[in-house]
């Protein structure tokens, strides 16, 4: 049955004003392949491509993808503005213009990792404690172990 002939007889059930649905081998490819690693993702692949072509959208599935992420990109214009622009670090770190604000701000940051720096110190100081302290305890376990062996064999 040719494609003509097939869009002809089943235009009225799927809605479309002829055409053909194309699947090239990579497509069919990627949705076998998303059905054997997660099945959910060779299911969002197949609706996918039937989505687009229900549109009319005569490109492979990539290219529908492509422009669908760039309309939703798009429609979130200032986080394309701040990613054109480049990252600059987290709010914290960027200069909010203020020299004295800023100054401020990074004396407090040097205070608070300093801060982070001693409580980083003082928790591997406690962790050799119990570890040494674990160790003292095993160590009497085991000795009094020998000594009443020790009193049972004699």
């Amino acid at each position: 049955m040719s494609c003509d002939r097939d869009s002809r007889m089943h235009s009225s059930a799927w809605g479309r004003q002829g055409g053909c649905a194309h699947w090239r081998p990579f497509e069919v490819a990627a949705i076998v392949i998303g059905f054997m690693i997660f099945w959910p993702i060779g299911l969002a692949l197949l609706f996918l491509k039937l989505w687009g072509k229900s549109f009319g959208y005569e490109g492979d599935l990539f290219s529908f993808a492509a422009e669908q992420g760039a309309k939703v990109r798009s429609a979130f214009g200032d986080v394309s503005k701040e990613a054109s622009r480049g990252w600059a670090g987290p709010s914290f770190m960027r200069s909010t213009g203020n020299v004295a604000f800023d100054e401020w701000r990074e004396g407090e940051l040097a205070r608070l990792e300093e801060e982070r720096r001693k409580l980083a110190e003082a928790e591997r100081e406690f962790s050799e404690h119990i570890s040494e302290l674990r160790r003292a305890r095993d160590r009497d376990e085991f000795e009094s172990f020998m000594r009443a062996r020790k009193g049972s064999a004699q």
